[in-house]
């Protein structure tokens, strides 16, 4: 059974059925999550790939979403949004704010950051939702293998197929070869840095 309070699991059957259904990938089975999943409550969502939790009544925590980022959005006054980056954080809004998750981890529990490292799921009117592969899908999030914890990277791989095939979200907007040139320019700088 997840881990959690009394209180948090009775809110999370009310919360669960007030979340819209998410549109995932056609072609990708959906997923459910794991058994030992954690219960926790979105108290505030900072961009489209990380959010802040309360997982034990009181004790708010950053969480950077598993296998995915998604463009940025200025968070002061000198800087600007990237493209792309309040879609996702918005559709990151709509799935999560103040709404009762599952964090699953895989092999890390932080980052250098001390950010919590998890796929994050949402319960939806048409089953369970993870938040990671749901961006990808909308083609709102670049997918990276990012090591030790690669768990879902093929999944989150298919679904950033179907999101190009598609042309979901940044996908629709630019002309093909100029996509390969950017990825392969973005491929080439993770390399570089060893993120890849």
């Amino acid at each position: 059974m997840y881990r959690t309070s009394r209180t948090l699991i009775a809110s999370f059957i009310v919360v669960a059925s007030l979340v819209p259904s998410a549109v995932l990938a056609r072609d990708v089975p959906a997923p459910v999550p794991p058994d030992d999943a954690e219960l926790a409550f979105v108290i505030d969502v900072i961009d489209g790939d990380t959010i802040r939790v309360d997982r034990d009544g009181g004790n708010a925590e950053r969480v950077r979403y598993i296998g995915i980022d998604t463009p940025e959005i200025a968070h002061q006054p000198s800087e600007t949004d990237e493209p792309w980056g309040p879609e996702a954080t918005d559709v990151n809004e709509d799935l999560v704010r103040d709404r009762l998750v599952l964090l699953e981890r895989d092999v890390s529990d932080t980052d250098r950051y001390d950010r919590l490292l998890r796929y994050v799921w949402v319960e939806t009117e048409g089953g369970w939702v993870r938040v990671n592969g749901e961006l990808v899908a909308r083609g709102l999030a670049e997918v990276h293998a990012y090591e030790p914890d690669t768990r879902h990277h093929d999944w989150f791989s298919q679904l950033r197929q179907e999101a190009i095939d598609g042309g979901e979200g940044m996908y629709g907007d630019r002309p093909e070869a100029e996509d390969d040139a950017a990825e392969n320019l973005l491929e080439s700088i993770l390399d570089l840095i060893g993120w890849d």
